[in-house]
């Protein structure tokens, strides 16, 4: 008998229908992976398990019998957990106080009983094999390190269903690889693990089952003997992919439109030379700590330089502050779209002409909406965000995936000249990914000139036409794209002599 069965379940927002008659059985001690485009509903089937919505028909069968949860708290008092793709950390507060956030040890005269709390979240921190003192300031980990006392966090409630929403896609590769390690673990324990994820490599490492959902419908269920990439791609959306990444730059003889010369600024980067052309993509690659992120905000006036000289169209330039930049041209998609990318609690159509607001006012200064509109819907049609009439949903109400789609509209809305994209298929499915990875070639076939920035090294070696390798904030190398090799980039990695190769 299954621990967990969902039995058609059903659930709409309004007129959106999430999710049609869904089936599925989730057996203890397994690692059971749930997959699909964005929008697909593999959040909110997740959100009916965990208590934080009802389905509007269907059952929840556990152990046998039906059960009804109106609340999250209800969910854990059934041993059912949820670790969100959002970490809820709060930073100002213990790790002890994180895990035991509302549930605190208490005296009989009502007082927190500090030390069993820090002894019981040293418990649960040893649980999952974390060695994290437990009176240290939340906020001082790494995003890591807080995604592990997230999993703390549950299982300190005594778990035997745990749910993780997207887990990696702020880690390391070596932080994945710790918290496949305590996933691994806690099956052998007896712990029924739900894991949702857009990588397929991840599924197909660690999964004993994976259930795919199209449009809101499972298509099937897998075994660990019958899962491979192209099944699971095809299951998700109903079709073969083809090439995973598109055509090279059909010309490489465009004018150098960026550059830079001896950039550095303290305890960041130093001495960083690039150039960037018309019509190329030039991929950025380094691991955690690398100073990627932090050249391409220093170029773009969000923070300033020490030292070293910015060039558009071979003129000397320093941008003042990002609007200075995107007055010049010079866009930065950010990593990070809910904190720095996009305004998470205005509507769509806010959000996509952000960037241009001039462009969209009349000489008096009042905003055209008819204008604001149409630019609008053409962009959700381009990107094929879902739902189709969403201008007016606020960005928080879109799944990670649509987010990321309308991050990537309020830049192209401002017209660049250069775009700087960092981590731009973060959180995003592999159809999705697909069509960002299309998008980014015509616009460098169009003339513009594109700096990708990711951690995922085959989207770098397939999307770039050439590749600059960053280490502990140098630049050790640089290659052209084609015919390069995994293990050469790895190797610029970890060469520290700062020449080019």
């Amino acid at each position: 008998m299954s621990v967990l069965e969902l039995k058609n379940i059903t659930k709409s927002f309004g007129a959106n229908k999430v999710l049609t008659d869904v089936n599925m059985q989730f057996e203890k001690g397994e690692i059971h992976s749930i997959i699909g485009e964005n929008g697909a509903g593999k959040s909110t089937l997740m959100k009916i398990i965990g208590g934080i919505y009802r389905a509007d028909s269907g059952e929840v069968i556990l152990d046998g019998k039906p059960i009804v949860m109106h609340s999250p708290i209800e969910a854990y008092a059934h041993g059912i957990g949820i670790v969100h793709q959002e970490l809820s950390i709060v930073g100002n507060m213990t790790v002890a106080q994180n895990v035991f956030v509302n549930c605190e040890p208490v005296y009989k005269a009502g007082f927190i009983n500090w030390k069993k709390m820090n002894s019981d979240a040293k418990a649960a921190l040893a649980e999952v094999g974390a060695d994290i003192d437990p009176t240290e300031i939340a906020g001082n980990l790494s995003v890591g390190m807080q995604q592990i006392v997230e999993i703390a966090k549950v299982i300190a409630k005594k778990v035997r269903i745990l749910i993780l929403d997207e887990p990696t896609s702020a880690l390391s590769d070596k932080e994945a690889d710790r918290l496949f390690e305590i996933l691994d673990d806690l099956k052998k324990k007896g712990v029924s693990i739900i894991f949702i994820s857009h990588k397929l490599n991840e599924i197909i490492r660690i999964s004993d089952k994976v259930s795919v959902l199209r449009d809101g419908v499972r298509t099937g269920t897998l075994t660990r003997d019958e899962m491979d990439e192209a099944t699971i791609i095809r299951m998700m959306v109903g079709r073969d992919l083809g090439r995973l990444y598109p055509p090279r730059a059909s010309s490489r003889d465009g004018q150098v439109i960026l550059s830079s010369k001896g950039l550095s600024r303290k305890n960041k980067f130093n001495n960083i030379d690039f150039s960037l052309k018309k019509g190329e993509i030039l991929g950025v690659f380094g691991l955690v700590g690398a100073g990627r992120t932090e050249v391409a905000l220093s170029v773009f006036g969000a923070d300033g330089l020490d030292e070293g000289t910015v060039y558009l169209n071979g003129e000397e330039i320093s941008f003042r502050s990002p609007s200075d930049a995107v007055a010049h041209g010079v866009c930065y998609l950010s990593e990070d779209r809910k904190i720095s990318g996009l305004f998470v609690d205005m509507e769509v159509r806010e959000n996509v002409v952000s960037a241009c607001l001039r462009s969209v006012c009349s000489r008096a200064g009042f905003l055209n909406q008819g204008m604001i509109s149409q630019i609008t819907d053409d962009y959700i049609k381009e990107l094929d965000v879902h739902p189709s009439d969403c201008s007016r949903f606020r960005i928080r109400n879109l799944s990670g995936g649509n987010q990321q789609k309308i991050l990537f509209a309020k830049w192209l809305a401002a017209k660049p000249s250069v775009l700087i994209v960092d981590e731009p298929t973060r959180g995003v499915d592999v159809g999705a990914k697909s069509m960002i990875h299309s998008i980014l070639r015509r616009l460098a076939e169009s003339g513009m000139a594109v700096m990708m920035i990711s951690s995922e090294l085959p989207e770098i070696l397939g999307v770039s036409d050439r590749v600059m390798v960053m280490s502990e904030g140098r630049k050790t190398a640089e290659f052209e794209a084609e015919g390069l090799t995994e293990e050469t980039v790895m190797n610029a990695v970890f060469s520290m002599d700062g020449g080019l190769k």
